[in-house]
């Protein structure tokens, strides 16, 4: 199983763990399976077409799947995957 840092804002779904395991073959089917053992996080992930929302880069490893292929990104078991939420402000 992939992991999968949580940012502080998300934990509350994850039972504050910082880390959670989530599996699949493809960043999509990991962020899925996620949803499915924490509900509410596909709600802060994806948005009402499925596609992760503007405001949520996602990581595996080191590069934003945006620069990769997006949700069809494959995943190994080894993989870290990082949610990390935009900041706004000023």
């Amino acid at each position: 199983m992939a992991t999968i840092r949580i940012p502080t804002p998300m934990r509350t779904l994850t039972r504050n763990q910082s880390e959670v395991q989530a599996s699949g073959s493809t960043v999509g089917e990991v962020l899925r399976d996620l949803d499915a053992r924490y509900p509410g996080m596909g709600a802060r992930v994806f948005d009402e077409r499925g596609a992760v929302r503007r405001y949520v880069n996602v990581f595996l490893n080191e590069e934003d799947v945006r620069a990769l292929q997006s949700l069809e990104t494959p995943v190994k078991d080894t993989d870290r995957l990082s949610l990390i939420p935009a900041m706004a402000g000023g």
